[in-house]
């Protein structure tokens, strides 16, 4: 895999893929290692991760360690922390460690959203990304999104309609019919409008999979700020999930996911 090079700056969601290599600007370790090897080792890393995120199977340090980074293990950290952030940002993947101890880690989807489309075969690539930032761009935006707000979006990522994507596939099918059948994504017509223009909204397997509050957390992950920078999206989430509460859904920061007690 590609690395990829990203620039996003406050809630535009601008960022930019160049062949989805992820960007290694600073180096860090007991001595430097030349920045086209470390780029090497993380493509490597994030194909070795993105098999097992097809497969659904964790993995350990001992098996990242001497099954792609044998000869760069004092560089280990590095090469972990930018294939993670290359996961997370390009295709939508958490890695998360699930036993310290162990060093045993599970990858998930970003957000607990239970679609698994793939680019391809089973050694695809994930397409959950395109989706976070869609939902992102729709909360921001008021809960619903025009048309073109959302393609000027993702034409700052080299997303275009109608122009075949690495990862995406053919975007406007992606997203105005898979995503919609799914159940992810409303695409409507704006009401009264001539000539007709089209907006998206949360679809009922968004509302039933995450919240705002998830959402938010994300594009603060993402922008390196406090949820509560952002005032205005912060009292509508914290709404939304005090909301949620008092119809007895509960909300698990530590894990990110929705649970419904039972009765």
């Amino acid at each position: 895999m590609a690395s990829s090079q990203r620039s996003q700056s406050s809630l535009g969601f601008s960022r930019e893929h160049k062949e989805h290599r992820c960007t290694l600007q600073d180096q860090e370790g007991p001595k430097p290692l030349p920045l086209e090897a470390l780029r090497d080792k993380v493509d490597e890393l994030v194909d070795f991760l993105l098999l097992k995120y097809s497969k659904m199977e964790l993995t350990t340090k001992v098996e990242m360690l001497y099954g792609v980074t044998k000869d760069y293990q004092e560089h280990f950290p590095l090469i972990f922390r930018k294939a993670s952030e290359c996961l997370y940002l390009v295709f939508g993947i958490d890695v998360k460690e699930v036993d310290p101890p162990g060093n045993l880690y599970v990858l998930v989807p970003v957000l607990c959203l239970t679609y698994n489309g793939m680019l391809g075969n089973e050694q695809g690539i994930p397409k959950t990304s395109l989706l976070i930032i869609i939902l992102s761009i729709i909360f921001v935006k008021g809960n619903r999104a025009s048309e073109e707000v959302v393609w000027l979006a993702l034409n700052r990522m080299q997303v275009y309609d109608g122009r075949e994507h690495l990862v995406y596939g053919e975007p406007r099918k992606f997203i105005t019919e898979e995503l919609v059948e799914e159940g992810y994504l409303e695409y409507r017509q704006v009401p009264d409008s001539d000539p007709a223009r089209y907006e998206f909204l949360w679809g009922p397997r968004a509302h039933a999979e995450t919240t705002k509050m998830k959402v938010l957390e994300h594009l603060s992950k993402v922008n390196k700020r406090d949820p509560r920078s952002y005032p205005r999206l912060y009292e509508e989430a914290l709404r939304a999930e005090q909301e949620a509460a008092m119809d007895g859904v509960g909300y698990v920061p530590e894990i990110g996911c929705i649970w419904e007690p039972l009765h």
